[in-house]
């Protein structure tokens, strides 16, 4: 099918319904179309061709090629169309039997998947991150294990950011529509939004390690937040890295920006870097929905 669709793309000029398809030969040594064959409306095409078309577009380009007609809006909102770019895309395989409530909306969600955060493992020093407290010997960057520290769970990970004697905090505040995610994707399905952070103490030295995270809207009201007590780590620990979670679900709709805020300090009030470090922060807006409340018609 795939070789029909690109013989297809090199055989004609394809344009839009009420227009021609104007039929040339691939190549001057290709026989002359019959005919009947000579002028082709794109909507004479059988569907399973449009659909294969469709499959190759660009998803955003789509939501808008559903005004022009009411066969290819019809066709673009079939659940087949998208699971098949879903497929086509990698986002699923042909074993995937997990249940999906829209496959327009996961598709889009699937396609804008990744870390929103920039710099979460210090490769590029402080560069992203808003130093909002800056106590003691300030923020630092080091490699992995560090002193008195221990290997990170990923291999790949190779530094980290550490505090100091004073509180250092710092925050990232991520613009979800200048990420790609538009105001009807949000409000209307609401994907969940997974948080992540790693810290750990130095085996020689206690520390306190902060985290807040808050969902805002456009005029930066809070509409959801996490922030647990601070954690505290006794001097003389194993300096293991620990992972702190949360998932944000069923929050209110308006949510517009999101705000990453994690730091501490050590304990025992020695100068240097003695705090808790941080690394691999992440935020991730899955494809899981809160709620199908409708059709997903635009984007931003």
């Amino acid at each position: 099918m795939e070789r029909q669709v690109l013989l297809a793309a090199v055989s004609y000029h394809i344009w839009l319904p009420g227009q021609r398809l104007w039929a040339t030969p691939a190549s001057p040594a290709s026989p002359p179309f019959p005919p009947a064959m000579a002028l082709v409306s794109i909507n004479e095409l059988p569907e399973n061709i449009l659909l294969e078309v469709f499959t190759h577009a660009p998803a955003r380009q789509l939501l808008r090629c559903r005004l022009v007609c009411s066969l290819w809006r019809d066709l673009i909102d079939l659940m087949t169309l998208w699971k098949r770019k879903c497929l086509r895309e990698g986002f699923i395989n042909e074993d995937w039997d997990q249940p999906v409530a829209d496959w327009k909306v996961f598709y889009f969600l699937c396609s804008l998947r990744r870390n929103l955060l920039r710099n979460p493992c210090a490769e590029e020093d402080l560069t992203s991150w808003q130093i909002d407290s800056n106590g003691g010997d300030k923020w630092k960057v080091e490699s992995l294990p560090g002193d008195h520290g221990t290997d990170f769970p990923d291999s790949k990970v190779k530094k980290y950011f550490v505090t100091s004697f004073g509180l250092c905090l710092k925050s990232q505040l991520v613009d979800l529509k200048a990420e790609g995610y538009w105001e009807d994707l949000l409000d209307t399905f609401r994907p969940e939004i997974e948080v992540k952070d790693w810290f750990a103490a130095r085996a020689d030295c206690g520390c306190t390690y902060h985290i807040r995270v808050q969902l805002v809207s456009e005029n930066y009201i809070v509409l959801a937040s996490f922030e647990p007590p601070p954690v505290t780590i006794d001097q003389w620990n194993n300096a293991e890295w620990t992972e702190v979670s949360h998932t944000f679900s069923d929050y209110p709709s308006g949510v517009r920006h999101i705000l990453f805020q994690h730091g501490g300090k050590d304990t025992q009030f020695w100068a240097g870097w003695y705090g808790p470090r941080v690394t691999n922060s992440s935020i991730i807006i899955t494809p899981k929905m809160t709620r199908d409340r409708g059709p997903l018609h635009g984007s931003a």
